[in-house]
């Protein structure tokens, strides 16, 4: 099976509330192409970071966010945008290869084959990862098909997104924004997408999650939090977002933890993990807001 590249980019902007064009406050990029097996092969950044050419080697999973930490503490550090999408190449080369389900009519047949295997299952092991693939949920006999979904950016909004790369042939692309506003009170209004190309010329979205909080503007602390699945694979999965509540009262900057410690396995979604993880970057977001 030939190697995944992935592209990935984001950038902060803040934009003005008397309207005008948006401020440009940070921006990252990152290349790396990967095994199937999720093994990096290659990886840089623009700007370049030389220490990122440590990471080649490690794999994709829960193991590689603590090799961030040893590898690259100051991204984590300061805040950046490339934290971000280090953060993430765990779930996206996870979910990546479902892609090919849009493509290959015996996409699914081929998987069942492939659990079947020992050794496949000994390395991509899925009982109890999440609540729907909980031990007897129908994640482990039926088949994720994916929804239709329009295009993320809005015409007469063309900063709100940064500019997307072409995607051709089988490919598939995780998208998230994170919205935040100071009136009082850090508002929060954010959204997550897993989506993948089609024959047709059209995508398909897999995840898909919006989330809701507003945090106290001196502490940090979760005062609210809404979770709103919009398209997820199975039945089982919608339940995680009852869960969110063990969140409240976490200072932002500790959610990355907090959500592993209290949505552990068959209380969350890996998913919807992966967006809550995320709003730990909204102090940064925050400090643009309040120049000087």
């Amino acid at each position: 099976m030939e190697p995944m590249r992935l592209t990935a980019r984001a950038r902060d902007i803040v934009t003005p509330a008397a309207g005008g064009r948006a401020r440009h406050c940070a921006e990252d990029s990152l290349q790396a192409l990967l095994r199937a097996d999720r093994v990096i092969l290659s990886i840089e950044a623009q700007p370049v970071r030389g220490a990122l050419a440590r990471l080649v080697g490690e794999r994709g999973g829960g193991h590689l966010r603590g090799v961030l930490d040893q590898v690259v503490p100051e991204e984590r550090d300061n805040e950046t945008p490339l934290y971000l999408l280090l953060d993430d190449i765990s779930g996206t080369s996870l979910i990546a290869p479902w892609a090919w389900s849009q493509w290959n009519p015996d996409w699914h047949a081929e998987v069942r084959r492939m659990k079947a295997d020992p050794e496949f299952a000994k390395k991509f092991r899925m009982d109890d990862v999440c609540i729907g693939l909980r031990r007897g949920s129908s994640g482990h006999d039926s088949s994720a098909e994916g929804a239709p979904t329009a295009d993320l950016r809005h015409p007469e909004d063309p900063e709100g997104w940064h500019e997307f790369p072409v995607q051709q042939g089988v490919a598939m692309r995780r998208a998230r924004r994170i919205d935040v506003t100071v009136n009082g009170f850090i508002q929060i209004d954010a959204a997550f997408q897993d989506s993948a190309t089609t024959p047709a010329g059209e995508r398909a979205a897999l995840h898909e999650y919006r989330l809701t909080a507003t945090a106290d503007p001196r502490s940090l602390e979760l005062l609210a939090l809404s979770a709103e699945p919009r398209v997820l694979p199975f039945p089982e999965c919608p339940a995680a977002a009852a869960n969110v509540s063990r969140l409240l009262g976490t200072p932002l900057p500790q959610l990355r933890e907090a959500v592993l410690a209290r949505l552990p396995g068959t209380q969350g979604c890996t998913h919807l993990n992966d967006a809550l993880r995320a709003l730990a970057e909204v102090p940064a977001l925050v400090r643009y807001l309040r120049p000087g």
